[in-house]
């Protein structure tokens, strides 16, 4: 059983959801990663997102289009992202870690490198934003084979035809896009988000995670009520950006923000 499988079935077995933050990798600068990391999963985070830096994260809006543009400003590429996994995982050999990206990086490190690089650092799956199922056999045959999980994103608009051909590639869990457009967006309608995981549910056995649009505790826990993952991380990269001056307290507040996600989550599961 994978780390991300155990970890969705003991929160099963509990009753509650999974708490996915994201951050991108060397925002604002590489020495706050890890120990961000380690103080995400303190305050309630059961899968941690990172995100491999991007000239041209096309699904993103402008908060993590930043984050991007300052992680790759003070040096980020590929083979460092997987050198924070390998030093995250010498302390928390538990949590999982999916790495969420663009396919072009993963793609110039070649498939069978990268997923041996990636196994061999701690990587638990892998989510590609531009990669679509039709496409994905080669990479997916080589993540498998070092039992990597690929995990695929599901849009508002994605039919049931659609929804079963992504599933199918899909292992770990997928992700639903609660909004059409980009990361950031301002309304969630989780009575709608409700109906279309609803609809996901009956098509698949994995886990439904949640994403886009999630900004505080409230949110949080209204999303968890019809999923089984809730994922953050515009909010967090918010709060980030307002500590930029102090970046050794950047950790602290990012794990305030989420442990007050967390307590809200738990309150109503």
């Amino acid at each position: 059983m994978s780390r991300i499988e155990g970890t969705f079935a003991a929160l099963r077995g509990s009753g509650r959801r999974a708490l996915v933050p994201f951050v991108t990798a060397g925002d604002p600068q590489p020495s706050v990663t890890v120990p961000l990391m380690h103080a995400l999963v303190k305050a309630g985070a059961n899968v941690l997102e990172l995100g491999v830096p991007f000239s041209d994260p096309m699904a993103d809006g402008p908060v993590i289009q930043r984050a991007s543009e300052r992680a790759l400003a003070q040096g980020m590429s590929l083979a460092r992202v997987l050198e924070m996994v390998a030093e995250f995982r010498r302390d928390d050999a538990q949590t999982p870690v999916v790495l969420m990206g663009y396919l072009n990086p993963f793609e110039v490190a070649g498939y069978e490198k990268f997923a041996k690089a990636a196994a061999d650092a701690g990587v638990d799956g892998i989510l590609t934003v531009d990669l679509p199922p039709e496409e994905a056999d080669e990479f997916c045959d080589a993540l498998r084979a070092r039992d990597i999980d690929l995990i695929f994103l599901l849009a508002p608009n994605s039919d049931e035809e659609r929804i079963k051909r992504i599933c199918a590639h899909a292992s770990g869990f997928v992700y639903y896009v609660s909004l059409k457009g980009v990361t950031g967006a301002a309304h969630l309608d989780v009575a709608e988000v409700e109906t279309r995981v609803q609809r996901i549910k009956a098509l698949t056995d994995l886990p439904v995670g949640v994403g886009f649009g999630i900004r505080d505790g409230e949110t949080a826990a209204r999303v968890a009520a019809v999923s089984d993952a809730v994922v953050v991380g515009s909010a967090l990269i918010n709060t980030m950006e307002a500590s930029m001056d102090t970046p050794e307290r950047i950790p602290e507040a990012v794990a305030a923000l989420l442990a007050s996600m967390r307590t809200a989550m738990d309150a109503r599961s």
